[in-house]
């Protein structure tokens, strides 16, 4: 199980979903009569699943006597033809949860699958792939849930996880170490500090600071990766090095060979392709 939120953090978005797609009246079931029906959500490609639990609660605010048991669970790698949930009540309370339901499902565990392809690309090396901030707002919540069940990790959810220092918060403090040590009175002792820097000399430049936790090494090529490796072994620092920019399923494995700790893919949460699920009654 790979920890789902709590559904009190996502149950508003949920309703919010099912506000938007009904409008004013579902016309199209307005004239069906309701009866009892057996319905399964079913992988038709092969994925990874995430998003069940939010599935599931979607069902209930709908309609909370409708049956609803899952027959796999986020993070299963499934195959074509797999029931992954099965709803058993109200046909008009299936009709009217299946599209948010499957835009959930698809959305969700399109970005696991993408997740789990960048994992075994880089498996056997100490590389984890990290996920960002370039996510769907209203999302990022479910988005990051969806890299965990891929075999992912998450990079910060908010601004107040972490600090990362980027390009233009060290211009408008002036220097890495003016930004750094800004950054050390300002935030608590226990958070982290990362930096991102374009150079090995601005590796250099974080691997002198001592409150320095991480560094990100931007669109570095494969030579120079190597390089900051070696530059941050040499320093017996406990610097933490992630790779990140143009991070493609082709390129991964090279980058992971290079010695960095972390992989950041913005593609996970902006650019994944959506799974195929469908619904069916019986």
């Amino acid at each position: 199980m790979h920890n789902p939120p709590h559904p009190e953090s996502y149950r508003d978005q949920l309703r919010a979903f099912l506000r938007e797609d009904w409008g004013s009246q579902d016309w199209s079931t307005a004239g069906v009569p309701d009866r009892a029906m057996r319905a399964r959500i079913r992988a038709k490609s092969p994925l990874v699943l995430a998003g069940l639990p939010m599935a599931a609660e979607l069902a209930r605010l709908v309609d909370p006597d409708l049956g609803v048991a899952a027959m796999a669970k986020d993070g299963d790698r499934v195959e074509p033809g797999t029931d992954v949930l099965v709803f058993k009540g109200s046909s008009h309370a299936i009709l009217l949860a299946e599209r948010v339901m499957l835009n959930l499902l698809q959305r969700l565990s399109g970005t696991a699958t993408l997740t789990r392809a960048f994992a075994d690309a880089v498996q056997g090396t100490r590389a984890r792939i990290l996920d960002t901030r370039k996510t769907t707002p209203g999302l990022k919540l479910l988005e990051k849930y969806a890299v965990r069940c891929g075999g992912g990790v998450n990079h910060r959810l908010t601004l107040g996880d972490g600090v990362l220092l980027k390009e233009n918060h060290i211009a408008a403090a002036g220097s890495i170490a003016q930004a750094v040590e800004a950054a050390r009175r300002a935030a608590p002792n226990l958070i982290r500090i990362e930096v991102e820097v374009e150079t090995l000399d601005q590796l250099l430049q974080c691997l002198a600071l001592p409150d320095v936790d991480g560094v990100l090494l931007d669109n570095m090529d494969l030579a120079t990766l190597r390089q900051a490796v070696k530059l941050r072994d040499e320093s017996h620092r406990t610097v933490f090095l992630e790779a990140s920019g143009n991070m493609t399923l082709e390129r991964a494995r090279p980058v992971a060979e290079t010695g960095v700790d972390f992989l950041s893919v913005g593609a996970l949460t902006h650019s994944a392709p959506a799974a195929d699920l469908s619904l069916r009654m019986d």
